[in-house]
């Protein structure tokens, strides 16, 4: 059932409200509260919202952060009014994880919608927070249990300094997407900016002034961890991504921007400023850990051990290929090795290892490939000590056989050769764009044709288009970009992706939309 349901819209409304009333609760002075609210400050606070995670067919991960020492209580239930929930105990949120805490729902029973709601009780007084609603779809359970999918992607989340701006309606694209009704969102990474200060004021194209709201610690770049959890926390200050957070389970991964801009081994920051702490590898591991506790991405035998690449598999039409393109990854260089060494690595052998086999294994119709970064786009990382140019991403620049990072990629594309109905959906360069990696016009030619969307940002400078790299022969198909570099979001390139799998004919159709949600493309792929 999607937007057309009458109960879902019901719902939909009460949630947005609800979610709204909580907002306006935590933000008023305390002077100015009434007597009442005295008494509910004995109460935890939810006052980021929820969010889900992880969603399949067995199981989801609910989110939320309390305002204290507290124990986690669910709710899960099958009708709104929660009769018969049932009743489940979370774990205890603690400074440890910035009372930040998660729980998987079991899914293997029941109907497809669920109503879910999340309260904290504290620690010490075991008096309860105000319940916390949200709702989510599981995956198809199975053949029998077919119907049409939906889901929506992208990235780049307040970046360049284009924060939360409440006179623009805030981040309004997440509410664009959450009216689509999408089953699961796949955030492709940049998720925050922590190396983007929020000033309160940004001027803009045309004379225009975005006006920022502007919370604690935001005004400089992140170096401690608490910094790198308040870049998540601003975020979740925007009442749309709060209300589409209650609604669209999320499946979360990294980029650059989660650390510092284009982060690897080689990345040097002794004539920054900006920065205090200069060691890139100090920086990353307390990025990552604010990043676990702050994304809905399911832990695997605690945060330490929990890796970002992994398969989500929802149903049996589609299984969903997660990519890791920064933890394994060796130095940004001029990228032309012309053998595979350690300066080559982008995936690593493990996930590279990993990714091929699944692919191959996938009885899934479609396998989508979610890449935080594209494949064929040039994505420049300024010059190396030679003066040569240095890449971001994977594309050289050398139209010729592959070299560098490359050479991962073409051994992943031989290895899944016979593989049918392999999609990859990317951001991370600001505009939208739609790839068809032809090996006939390809200086590499031992692969099958696929498709590459990418889509973004969803609320931060506008750039593009990049240059394209012929090495494994990507047609630009479709692509809009802004007419200058770091439009605001007022100029409107502001873009998400959107999937619709068809239950009877298995058809696969991407659009990419605007920031009022209107399709400016549109693919439809029959299945293989």
């Amino acid at each position: 059932m999607h937007a057309n349901d009458p109960h879902r819209r019901r719902f939909l409304v009460r949630t947005g409200n609800a979610l709204g009333l909580a907002a306006a609760s935590w933000a008023l002075p305390a002077g100015a509260a009434p007597a009442i609210l005295t008494a509910e400050s004995a109460r935890p606070r939810l006052d980021y919202g929820i969010q889900f995670g992880d969603v399949g067919t067995r199981q989801a991960t609910v989110w939320a952060r309390s305002d204290r020492a507290s124990r986690m209580w669910v709710e899960v239930a099958d009708n709104e009014a929660f009769r018969r929930a049932r009743s489940l105990r979370g774990p205890l949120a603690s400074a440890a994880s910035d009372y930040t805490a998660r729980l998987d729902l079991p899914l293997t029973h029941g109907p497809a919608q669920r109503f879910v709601r999340v309260a904290f009780e504290d620690a010490r007084s075991g008096i309860r927070s105000a319940w916390t609603e949200g709702r989510l779809r599981s995956a198809p359970q199975g053949r029998a249990d077919a119907r049409p999918i939906r889901f929506v992607w992208g990235g780049d989340v307040a970046g360049q300094g284009w924060g939360i701006n409440r006179e623009f309606g805030g981040m309004r694209i997440f509410e664009a997407m959450r009216l689509r009704d999408p089953d699961f969102f796949l955030n492709s990474g940049d998720t925050v900016y922590a190396d983007g200060p929020i000033q309160a004021e940004v001027a803009a194209e045309d004379g225009r002034v975005w006006r920022n709201l502007v919370a604690e610690g935001v005004h400089k770049v992140a170096e401690t961890l608490d910094e790198y959890r308040g870049r998540y926390r601003y975020n979740l200050h925007d009442d749309n991504l709060r209300r589409f957070a209650a609604q669209v389970p999320q499946l979360w991964q990294w980029d650059d921007h989660e650390v510092v801009n284009n982060w690897s081994a080689s990345k040097d920051l002794s004539a920054d400023a900006r920065y205090t702490v200069k060691d890139v590898a100090v920086l990353a591991r307390r990025a990552r850990q604010a990043f676990l506790e702050y994304s809905p991405l399911r832990l695997d035998c605690g945060s330490e051990r929990t890796r970002i690449d992994r398969v989500v598999r929802y149903g049996p039409q589609l299984d969903v290929f997660m990519l890791d393109m920064r933890s394994y990854r060796g130095p940004n260089t001029a990228n032309l090795q012309p053998g595979p060494d350690a300066d080559t690595a982008f995936l690593g052998r493990r996930q590279l290892r990993e990714l091929a086999q699944g692919l191959r294994q996938s009885r899934a119709t479609w396998k989508i490939v979610a890449a935080d970064m594209p494949l064929g786009l040039l994505v420049p990382d300024g010059v190396d000590a030679q003066g040569r140019a240095r890449w971001e991403a994977v594309a050289n620049g050398d139209d010729g056989l592959p070299r560098g990072r490359e050479l991962e990629f073409a051994e992943l594309l031989r290895a899944i050769r016979e593989v049918r109905n392999v999609v990859w959906l990317t951001a991370d360069v600001h505009y939208c764009a739609a790839h068809y990696y032809d090996p006939g016009h390809a200086a590499f030619q031992d692969f099958s044709p696929f498709w590459e969307f990418v889509a973004g940002p969803l609320n931060a400078g506008s750039f593009g288009p990049n240059g394209l790299d012929g090495t494994f022969g990507p047609q630009v198909v479709f692509q809009r970009a802004a007419p200058k570099a770091n439009a605001s979001p007022f100029a409107g390139y502001q873009f998400f992706g959107e999937v619709n799998i068809d239950a009877d004919s298995s058809a696969l159709t991407v659009d990419l939309r605007g920031l009022d949600g209107v399709s400016v493309f549109s693919k439809r792929l029959q299945a293989q």
